[in-house]
């Protein structure tokens, strides 16, 4: 089997709600993000995976529990939220009222993890999650999660700034065509309520995004895809 990861970020706080950066603090979900984990339990039922690992933050285990993922799950230390340090509990408006031009992936937090740091915990964990096989579940957080997921495809701390994730998404690293040295995203950001089936593997083996599965059985079909046309240009 090749590996496929399933990045989950837990469901909605009361922090996640209002804005406020949760690194270490130890808080619930909400109503509704119990009701999110549960409806994410519906799009992963269906998937046999080999390992389910978590961060040991209790909004990460509550979504594991409630997307019934249970009694396999392993804590992975790794998977925690990046430690926010003196930043803990703020909102980003807050803290740039206070150091104006600052971004969290680029200068991370007084007394919390630099974004070396948190760069170097991702690797260590990519590295080990590398030899593993099969679908392998991940329940982390949403600055750990972008991190992971840019340092996943050789991008540097400072452009996960650009990979949105929201409560009870879900994400999917991989491989293009099962080949360890072309790492990929098949799936990103997906909503808790969206219709996902997880994508097969053709005999050879290659993983196909869903939007190619379509094309390709559209032409399978006899329909054909019209070439684009070329636009006039304005004067």
């Amino acid at each position: 089997m090749s590996l496929r990861l399933y990045l989950v970020r837990h469901g909605e706080t009361e922090w996640s709600l209002s804005g406020q950066y949760t690194g270490r603090t130890d808080i619930p979900l909400t109503a509704h993000g119990e009701d999110e984990a549960r409806e994410l339990g519906l799009r992963l039922r269906d998937i046999p995976f080999a390992r389910v690992l978590t961060s040991p933050l209790n909004r990460a285990q509550q979504t594991c529990a409630l997307a019934g993922l249970i009694p396999t799950v392993e804590i992975e230390p790794d998977l925690a939220e990046w430690d926010n340090g003196d930043d803990e509990g703020r909102t980003p408006a807050d803290i740039l009222t206070s150091r104006p031009n600052w971004n969290v992936f680029r200068d991370g937090s007084p007394n919390g993890e630099t974004p070396a740091q948190i760069s170097d915990r991702a690797d260590r964990l990519i590295v080990r999650l590398r030899e593993l096989d099969g679908n392998i579940a991940l329940f982390s957080h949403s600055h750990f999660g972008r991190v992971l997921a840019a340092r996943w495809i050789g991008l540097s701390v400072a452009q996960a700034e650009h990979f949105l994730l929201d409560t009870a998404s879900l994400s999917m690293l991989c491989y293009e065509h099962d080949r360890i040295d072309q790492p990929a995203i098949a799936l990103w950001n997906s909503a808790a309520h969206e219709t996902f089936t997880p994508t097969p593997n053709r005999g050879d083996g290659e993983t196909r995004p869903i939007k190619q599965q379509v094309i390709e059985r559209w032409e399978n079909e006899g329909g054909e895809i019209p070439p684009p046309t070329r636009r006039a240009r304005s004067t």
